[in-house]
């Protein structure tokens, strides 16, 4: 039996793999788990799967949900906040740590999870885009795995099993092109939230859902593999391909390529993390090749999709400047959510941030923590 600590647990993510702990109940037990404000849901959670340890990092949240545990009597031991996090991060009894928190919020308790020992299935991507230097560094001294749980990186992992990174002569990585592959630059001026919100292939959430249109996402991926598979960025190549089939996969030094394939499920990289070296049965559909038509690929357009050239540009400078990318790029898509700016101002005012602040600082928390405020208190003050 393996113990189970989510770290955003109501969202997307969270919610498939209480899917994959469900499937698998001789396997997994949840311990603990964390929300922002979906108190509801969590109520379902508590019921279901009577975890020990809950967070709510929302002040009010957190009060009407300990309330309603008093009242109903129900033992499972209420946190709040930041602290409540580091908390379950690092609790004795877990055995693996799911991050799939979305944003900066991940960073410190990821961080604790590893110092405590615990190994990390990792879906939130910027804790590598900002602090991969320093999470990697903290990985290996402490003897803990980072599985990935992105589909392109669990893709990326699957395929070097057997295999060295020495041996690498290119990762591709896969990008379904999101809902305006094709577009020009004319027809995005004019894209509405709905529009944005509406992915082809994938079921996930708001924020990296318009990642996904405006290939930031793609872009935060390019970081993150560079951290986790200790390559080069020219040696990362994105590769466009609207099936969302092939997940991801690697070239060889000798020109062979090993790609890994599948259904859009998230489940099936979530289960590959949790139950990682060994496979077992998933509640996913399988891919049927009898009813795949064909499978495409094609460059991405960076001139039209400017946000994964600034992604690049980002990780080769390195520094603070992927903390500013990643911090303006979060207050910019929430703006966007709330309909306070336009669609094409996103990859602008990214531009126009990596230009202003200074990048050029030691990589330390503090640092990063500090200019990721720096970066949206501009934003906000600015654009809101």
């Amino acid at each position: 039996m393996k113990n189970i600590s989510i770290l955003g647990g109501t969202g997307s993510i969270g919610s498939q793999t209480l899917d994959v702990i469900e499937f698998h109940k001789d396997k997994y037990k949840l311990i603990a788990i964390s929300a922002h404000k979906s108190i509801e849901k969590m109520k379902e959670i508590i019921k279901k799967f009577s975890p020990k340890y809950i967070v709510i990092t929302d002040k009010e949240s957190y009060n009407n949900l300990k309330e309603y545990l008093e009242n109903s009597k129900i033992e499972t031991k209420i946190l709040y906040g930041i602290e409540g996090l580091k908390e379950i991060a690092s609790l004795k009894e877990v055995d693996i740590v799911v991050t799939s928190v979305v944003g900066m919020i991940g960073l410190q308790p990821t961080l604790e999870a590893i110092r405590a020992g615990k190994d990390i299935a990792l879906a939130n991507k910027e804790t590598l885009v900002v602090a991969g230097e320093i999470v990697m560094k903290e990985a290996k001294e402490n003897g803990v795995k980072i599985l990935p749980v992105d589909s392109e990186h669990s893709a990326i992992f699957q395929c070097l099993q057997g295999n060295s990174l020495g041996e690498i002569d290119k990762i591709l990585l896969t990008a379904s092109g999101g809902p305006f592959r094709g577009k020009n630059k004319e027809f995005l001026k004019k894209i509405k939230l709905e529009d944005a919100l509406n992915h082809p292939n994938w079921a996930m959430g708001k924020k990296i859902t318009i990642d996904s249109s405006t290939l930031m996402n793609k872009g935060l991926e390019v970081i993150e593999a560079h951290w986790l598979f200790n390559c080069n960025y020219d040696d990362i190549q994105v590769v466009v391909h609207p099936q969302s089939v092939v997940h991801s996969m690697i070239q060889y030094n000798d020109g062979a390529v090993i790609a890994q394939m599948g259904t859009p499920d998230m489940r099936l990289p979530i289960q590959y993390a949790l139950n990682y070296p060994k496979r077992e049965k998933n509640i996913a559909k399988k891919l049927d090749f009898y009813n795949l038509s064909s499978l495409t690929f094609e460059k991405p357009d960076m001139e039209t999709f400017p946000c994964l050239k600034l992604a690049y540009k980002a990780g080769k400078i390195g520094k603070l400047m992927p903390t500013i990318l990643n911090g303006a790029n979060e207050a910019l898509v929430d703006l966007f959510l709330n309909e306070k700016i336009d669609y094409v101002k996103i990859p602008e005012i990214i531009e126009e941030c990596m230009n202003k602040f200074d990048y050029n600082k030691e990589v330390t928390v503090e640092n990063i923590i500090s200019m990721d405020k720096e970066v949206r208190e501009y934003i906000y003050n600015n654009y809101k």
